[in-house]
């Protein structure tokens, strides 16, 4: 019975359709770290990803734990290339399967974010978008007056939308009104195709960690 119950759990890291997320799900930035890390917690307040990315590192090597204790990888995500523009970012389970991918489109993603998410096949299936990104620019505007800049937090929140192939908008993710900006919530707007939470998580939590950068 032991066997049979760890076939399962082999069974359900490698395969999506296992996955059964509760939204919204909020990302939870670290503060007064060198580290660039959040926890994801979901509607019922439970841990459902632990994301660190490893320091002073050429390309870029995420790895995404199930809780803060940083005991178990779920899934790692990592650069194609050298610190690059036009870098795509893969990402595996804990199996080392690839499920999927997600990349900036070039230039389309220096004024407006703009990056495309893969499958496993390398099929193009979501596209992710800033939804407003003048914030962005107010944001960049404020920070630099003296004290005024530290509450940007509160006055410029972008929005990022998740679209499917028919551009029909399915998920949004939104910086939320704090005080160091450590705060993004995620909420399902459409339905996701079948195994697909996962795979849009991970491209989220990505562009979350590239974005922050941004401001």
């Amino acid at each position: 019975m032991s066997e049979e119950i760890d076939v399962i759990d082999r069974v359900a890291v490698s395969n999506p359709e296992y996955k059964d997320f509760n939204y919204p799900i909020e990302f939870v930035f670290k503060i007064g770290t060198l580290a660039n890390d959040f926890t994801a917690k979901d509607s019922n307040g439970k841990t459902i990803g632990y994301v660190r990315q490893k320091m002073f590192k050429l390309k870029e090597d995420i790895q995404v734990f199930s809780d803060e204790s940083r005991a178990t990888v779920l899934y790692t995500i990592g650069a194609d290339r050298i610190i690059d523009f036009n870098a795509s970012y893969h990402f595996k389970n804990a199996a080392g399967q690839e499920i999927g991918k997600v990349g900036r489109k070039g230039r389309k993603s220096i004024l407006k974010a703009h990056y495309n998410i893969f499958d496993g096949n390398g099929g193009l299936d979501y596209t992710i978008s800033e939804e407003n990104p003048w914030a962005k620019v107010g944001d960049a505007f404020l920070s630099e007056i003296p004290i005024l800049g530290m509450l940007t937090g509160y006055f410029f929140n972008p929005r990022y939308v998740v679209k499917d192939k028919n551009d029909q908008i399915i998920a949004r993710l939104s910086k939320e009104k704090s005080f160091f900006g450590r705060r993004f919530k995620l909420e399902e707007v459409g339905k996701f195709q079948p195994g697909d939470d996962e795979r849009i998580l991970m491209a989220l939590m990505m562009m979350s960690l590239l974005e922050r950068r941004r401001g």
